[in-house]
């Protein structure tokens, strides 16, 4: 992932643990790897409450 953004892999891991936090994705321990999935639902109440707000 962090070669298809052009970013470190320092730098990815705090984008993705943001995300996290602000529950826009999940993420699942296997092994060395940590693998990260969106949250549809609450991507989906965002992009509402940034419609009403906009």
């Amino acid at each position: 992932m962090q070669e298809g953004v052009g970013l470190s892999q320092s730098t990815t891991s705090t984008y993705l643990a943001s995300l996290q936090r602000a529950g826009l994705v999940t993420s699942k321990r296997m092994g060395g790897w940590t693998y990260y999935k969106r949250n549809e639902a609450n991507i989906k109440k965002l992009i509402e409450l940034l419609g009403k707000e906009l």
